[in-house]
């Protein structure tokens, strides 16, 4: 089947070449990318959705992109950005009683699973506490992401992940040992 590009428009065949690379990155990346997007987002219902959303993007392009992995992360967090954005635009346009009805969470985990439960909640409000870019660069290392990819996909020099990485553990540190708020 030949991809679609923007707009609904046929790009044309995929390559043999591009198609097993496709393929190669689906099955090396697509549950990276999962977990980066779950983290992050801590919802793992949008993370797989969106993970999807970045390989469907990937197959339309048609072609391989000069660095695929920091292609597909960096295309995974906009998608990720945008899917926020439209998620606190319709919190605030639901009343308050409502929105709590209609994104309230699941009923929580089985009594087995209580105490990791309250530490993944407890990672997860420090994670929400901390600036946007400390959060993602410890989510993408997590992950496994290179210092390379992860100044790609954040726009940050190369060089200076080291540093920013050490600032971003320290702020999650003071703030999950109770400090109460990210400098």
């Amino acid at each position: 089947m030949a991809p679609v590009a923007a707009g609904g428009r046929n790009a044309g065949p995929v390559s043999g070449s591009f198609a097993e690379l496709f393929d190669e990155l689906f099955r090396t990346q697509f549950a990276r990318i999962y977990r980066y997007l779950s983290r992050v987002s801590g919802e793992p219902d949008l993370a797989a959705d969106l993970a999807q959303e970045t390989f469907v993007k990937l197959h339309r392009r048609g072609a391989a992109p000069d660095d695929p992995e920091a292609w597909l992360i960096t295309v995974s967090t906009n998608l990720l950005r945008n899917a926020k954005s439209t998620q606190a635009r319709r919190k605030r346009l639901l009343t308050p009683a409502r929105a709590s009805e209609t994104l309230a969470t699941p009923p929580g985990s089985p009594l087995a699973e209580v105490e990791a439960s309250e530490t993944r909640q407890h990672v997860r409000s420090v994670l929400d506490r901390m600036p946007e870019r400390e959060r993602r660069l410890l989510v993408l290392l997590a992950g496994g992401y290179s210092y390379r990819d992860m100044a790609l996909s954040l726009d940050l020099n190369e060089a200076s992940i080291g540093t920013l990485l050490s600032r971003a553990k320290r702020v999650f540190a003071d703030l999950y040992a109770g400090g109460q708020h990210a400098p």
